[in-house]
């Protein structure tokens, strides 16, 4: 059995995708701006995810921006059947690399557009509507204007499926009444987990939730705990927190990225890890030391 197939699978849309996936943001230059430094390197990552069993890539025509989008039309156009991919619209990039809303009906059709273009795909299997309401995290406020126009791209066919990324538990329910909303994609790790409760909701309803920095983001996961428990299994750091995001809940799916194949390997290897009870106990109580430092 590849070891990816050991972190189940999950639906998403009407699909099934193994829970560990890809996220390819790392592939664009430093910044998440520009083409990478190698190309070829680039390249070959995405070829060994797929050759490895991954069949869900998180993407966005927003990364480099267009680079990402282009690098995976590039090493894996025309796509396997199985093979699932997921982008986002509701930002934009500046000429200095900085990170703007884009959320009117003339920018997400642009953007639908932009997507279905640089992928070479007729329709988009999920779009994320990635609210900017604040850029650094989930900001209340309404988000019907964005998630309507989006829904109309979806009856003119452009758009299968539709995900909401940084919201909040209100924006979710009032985008459930606007459209079925298949998948959620939010910051959350060991140390971040604000998101606790509503991870178990969307289970319960049978969404998916898709953290994003699930190894923390540019500054990696650092804690005793995490390094205690990966020398006690002659893992890495970062192999069991992915490892305790599986176990999590089941409806978590998991986007790791990378720029390296060596750190790809490691990633999917995660999926072999089983944590006991107390390994988990002990890894359940980063969050609480990181809230109070």
């Amino acid at each position: 059995m590849p070891a990816i197939d050991r972190s189940g699978t999950f639906t998403l849309g009407n699909r099934t995708v193994t829970r560990l996936g890809y996220g390819a943001m790392q592939l664009a230059g430093r910044g998440v701006f520009g083409p990478p430094k190698d190309r070829h390197a680039a390249i070959a990552v995405l070829r060994e995810a797929v050759e490895r069993g991954v069949n869900h890539i998180d993407t966005s025509d927003f990364y480099g921006p267009h680079i990402t989008n282009q690098l995976i039309r590039e090493a894996l156009h025309p796509y396997p059947d199985e093979l699932v991919i997921v982008t986002k619209v509701g930002a934009r990039r500046g000429d200095d690399g900085s990170w703007i809303p884009a959320s009117s009906r003339k920018e997400l059709t642009q953007a639908v557009h932009d997507n279905l273009r640089n992928l070479r795909l007729d329709v988009l299997e999920v779009v994320n509507f990635r609210s900017m309401l604040d850029i650094h995290g989930p900001a209340e406020g309404s988000i019907e204007a964005p998630l309507t126009a989006l829904a109309d791209l979806q009856r003119q066919g452009r758009v299968r499926h539709i995900g909401l990324s940084n919201v909040t538990a209100a924006q979710i329910v009032e985008g459930r009444r606007i459209c079925e909303i298949v998948c959620v994609q939010n910051h959350y790790n060991l140390a971040h987990r604000v998101d606790d409760a509503l991870i178990d909701d969307l289970a319960r309803d049978g969404i998916a939730y898709v953290p994003f920095f699930p190894l923390g983001g540019f500054t990696p996961l650092q804690s005793l705990a995490l390094s205690d428990v990966a020398q006690r299994l002659g893992a890495t750091p970062m192999q069991v927190a992915l490892a305790w995001l599986l176990g999590r809940a089941p409806n978590i799916l998991l986007i790791p990225g990378t720029s390296s194949v060596a750190h790809l390997r490691e990633n999917l290897a995660a999926a072999k890890l089983d944590l006991l009870e107390d390994e988990i106990m002990a890894l359940n109580g980063i969050a609480a030391r990181a809230a109070s430092a």
